[in-house]
């Protein structure tokens, strides 16, 4: 049995559509909209439709943390569209749905798909087709493994489209239970795999998944979200945890074969 598994795509299509090739089923973890590429600052829906100074000015200010200076001036551009009278809401769903269009067009069959922190789950329905299963507080069999998916990631300043409560994250993961691979966005609450060395800066990671993994010993936890963490493996226990890969930026699967 192989199986490739992807996250964190932002909007790469391209290498999408050949991420299945010679395994069995894929995998992906979330955040399949790209809103803003941190690392080519011309790509996304933000720079689309500002422009590539202010989507600059935009990652300098997040960068640094200043997020309330971010939100200032996310809030001045916006405030020319409406006074253009253009709705924000039409204009992102717009851009979204143009690139989930792409992108489950590009998924294998079979492909089993979570949400991350910065997709729009209400949107998945209208381009889900039959051979794209989706999970989210739920566990499907493959190949005679256990898979648990928990999609989405937690509050942060950043106030991306799905982040939910701890509460609610946990209750997630909690009705998952035991399975042998358990598959999430964000990671678990472990310093090396939170932080980011390129963004400066710790990402969320979730203490309910850190627990579950201590509790009910999963032979594997895989998720992404961190572009370029510190440490990509680590072992709790008998559990090893590993960030799949930034796709976007690598356009290669993780491989996974028994």
């Amino acid at each position: 049995m192989r199986v490739h598994v992807v996250s964190d795509v932002h909007g790469n299509s391209r290498d999408l559509a050949a991420a299945g090739t010679g395994a069995d089923a894929l995998l992906c973890l979330g955040d399949l909209v790209l809103f803003l590429d941190y690392a080519d600052h011309s790509r996304g829906i933000f720079p689309d439709l500002f422009g590539v100074e202010n989507a600059d000015a935009l990652v300098e200010l997040r960068t640094a943390r200043r997020f309330e200076e971010a939100r200032e001036l996310g809030r001045r551009l916006w405030a020319g569209l409406d006074r253009a009278g253009v709705s924000r809401e039409s204009v992102i769903e717009g851009a979204v749905r143009k690139q989930y269009a792409e992108l489950f067009a590009a998924f294998p069959t079979p492909t089993y798909a979570t949400y991350g922190n910065v997709d729009i789950p209400r949107l998945w329905p209208e381009f889900t087709g039959p051979g794209t299963t989706v999970l989210d507080g739920q566990r499907v069999e493959i190949g005679g493994r256990v898979f648990g998916f928990v999609g989405g990631g937690l509050t942060t300043p950043m106030r991306t489209p799905y982040e939910i409560s701890d509460e609610e994250y946990a209750a997630k993961v909690e009705a998952v239970g035991e399975v042998d691979v358990l598959c999430t966005h964000i990671p678990p609450d472990i310093p090396e795999l939170c932080y980011d060395t390129v963004a400066r800066r710790f990402e969320r990671g979730s203490a309910a998944l850190l627990h579950a993994v201590r509790t009910t010993r999963p032979r594997y936890a895989l998720f992404g979200h961190v572009h370029q963490p510190l440490a990509r493996r680590a072992r709790i226990g008998s559990t090893e945890c590993i960030n799949v890969g930034h796709f976007n930026a690598t356009g290669t699967p993780y491989v996974m074969e028994w």
